[in-house]
């Protein structure tokens, strides 16, 4: 059974916030809220909650894991990333946006794209998941909470409850959120590519 938290969207409560990153730290997979749905969280190096996200979502290999990360200074340590991506990405971040970029050797190869060994990289507009970012004092492994079968990442924290209650460690109820997407554009080549639109204006990467 997993603990449920309420959590205020706009001031965390900072004992709760210890306690949801206490349980990420012991292994725990948890569900908490970003700006584009809900999201399914663990540490980088925890394999085994990695494999139970992978279950839960049923997720392929050529999947990008994003890694959430509370700022860009971050960025470095994970993801190759040249001076004018730098810059662009400095410019509309935090927000709703994937950047996928080469992996650096700090990221484990199951984080990595299968094919394309590349990262996705996320600094979410979502005051709770910041909170949690600066309590871990590292970046999170994350994917959003997209069920088989659906398009959207789930937003109503109920309606998570019961369906995930048995299968994570727990679920952070920050709100009942919008159904959007990140923007996802991928500059692991160099070049810039706008795999999917979403929230996040594009008009800077056109």
């Amino acid at each position: 059974m997993s603990q449920f938290f309420y959590i205020h969207d706009e001031n965390p409560q900072a004992r709760l916030i210890n306690q949801a990153v206490a349980i990420l730290q012991k292994g725990g997979v948890i569900v908490y809220p970003t700006d584009s749905g809900y999201a399914l969280g663990c540490l980088i190096g925890d394999k085994n909650a990695m494999s139970r996200m992978v279950r839960i979502r049923r997720i392929e290999n050529d999947h990008n894991f994003s890694l959430m990360c509370r700022d860009l200074s971050e960025l470095a340590n994970f993801a190759r990333v040249d001076n004018q991506a730098y810059r662009l990405l400095k410019s509309c971040t935090p927000g709703p946006y994937t950047f996928i970029f080469k992996a650096s050797k700090e990221v484990p190869r199951r984080l990595q794209n299968d094919k394309k060994r590349t990262i996705g990289i996320r600094v979410p507009n979502n005051v709770i998941a910041l909170a949690l970012l600066e309590a871990l004092g590292e970046p999170m492994m994350s994917t959003s909470l997209v069920m088989p079968d659906e398009e959207f990442a789930e937003s109503d924290p109920e309606q998570i409850r019961d369906m995930l209650e048995h299968q994570v460690e727990a679920i952070v109820h920050g709100g009942y959120l919008a159904e959007k997407q990140t923007t996802v554009i991928d500059m692991s080549e160099g070049e810039i590519d706008i795999l999917r639109q979403g929230a996040g204006d594009t008009s800077a990467f056109e």
